[in-house]
Parts: C-alpha cells; structure tokens; sequence
C-alpha cells in the first residue's frame, strides 16, 4: 500500500515513516504543505496522514482541496490540537480520521489500516484469504494450505495488493503506483522480477495457480476451476 506522509516535524517524520516502512508500505514524505497538495492531487495514494501545521499551506486546506478536486484518500488528520472544535473542524473539511500528539505508533497504525479497510470494503480487520492462500496483515503472515511462506517485505506488499484486488487486472503501472515508492524508476522491469519470485513461493509448489498474467494488460490473482 502507499502512503502518503505531510509532516514537517522531521523526527516525527522519521518514526513514522521508519514504522510504516516496516509494516509493508511504501511511503512518499514531503514537509511542505504545498508539496503536499500536488503530490495527492497527481499521485495515486491508498491514505495519506497530514499535519495540520504545516510551511505554505495548512493540512485543513490541503485536504479541502483534495475532496474538491474529488480525491477521495483516505486522509488521518495528525495534530498537536485537542479540543473537540478542532476534531470537529478536520472532519468537515473532509478528514476521516484524528490523531493528537503525541501518539503511539501502533495506534497511527491501526488508524492506518482501518481506513484502508474502510476504502477497500474488506470485512476482516487483517486477513485475506483467496482458496488455500491466506495473507494475515497484522502478524505479516502468508500460509498457502498448511505450509507458511515467508515473503520479503515488497513481495508481501506485492501480494497484498494482488489479493485485495482479487479477481481484477492490475496493470504494471498500477502495481508500481500502490507497492513502490515516489521515487521508483519506472523504466527497470522490477515489477516482472518480483512477479516471478512471488510465483515461485506462492504457485511453484502447487497443483492450483493464483497468479495469471493477462498477456499485455497486467495481471491478476483468483482461483480458476
């Protein structure tokens, strides 16, 4: 999944990108309000959490500004403001979600992943199961029958975003645009590579394959009878 990050608290910053790094996401930072804006409007995000004080331009105005360009991230209000005015005041400008300062880092990540699931309509807090494949969110868990898979971080989030798009064709310009970051190269076939070593963990070793490419489109994971 990725994420985008509006913080000009550099060590804030670096907590949670660090963390939300090692929970499989694939996060763009920026510290400037204006960065922000542009990057939520021309980049495509599954969340994104925004500082409220922020240089050039506020989180609240970022967010008004994403909803009336109808972007539609869900977006985690971070602020230092208690009162219930202020919770009050992100929600209409379009926040789905507020967390004070300071925080710990398990509940921005919980926050995080219930917005996602909220986006994604998924009815399990963290496991997604296709056939005999499963993948546990939360405990970083793959088990295919009763044989557990142990993944690198990108082939988890690869997988992640195979199996919560389940049944539809995900293009290699989607794939890069939800499992890698903002400063990926395009132009490498990094994406065919990691396809191939997720395959030999997943697939290789079984009867039923999962994961199909559609030849010139993309690919895809489902059951096939």
């Amino acid at each position: 999944m990725r994420l985008l990050l509006v913080e000009d608290d550099d060590k804030i910053a670096f907590f949670i990108t660090k963390g939300l790094k090692e929970a499989g996401f694939a996060v763009d930072r920026t510290a400037n309000g204006e960065d922000g804006l542009h990057m939520g409007l021309t980049e495509p995000y599954d969340v994104a959490v925004i500082d409220i004080m922020l240089p050039e331009l506020n989180g609240l105005r970022i967010i008004e500004e994403l909803r009336k360009n109808q972007i539609n991230t869900p977006v985690l209000i971070l602020s230092a403001k208690r009162t219930v005015d202020d919770r009050v005041k992100g929600l209409k400008a379009g926040g789905d979600d507020y967390l004070t300062k300071p925080f710990a880092f398990s509940e921005l990540l919980a926050r995080v992943q219930a917005l996602i699931r909220r986006a994604t309509h998924m009815a399990s807090p963290s496991l997604i199961t296709v056939g005999d494949l499963s993948i546990d969110i939360n405990k970083r868990k793959v088990e295919r029958g009763s044989m557990e898979i142990i993944l690198q971080p990108l082939e988890f989030s690869l997988l992640e975003y195979l199996m919560r798009n389940t049944g539809y064709v995900v293009s290699k310009t989607m794939i890069m645009e939800h499992v890698w970051d903002y400063n990926f190269n395009p132009r490498t076939n990094v994406v065919e590579s990691r396809i191939c070593y997720l395959r030999d963990k997943i697939d290789k070793n079984f009867d039923k394959k999962l994961i199909h490419t559609i030849r010139g489109v993309g690919y895809v994971l489902k059951e096939i009878s």
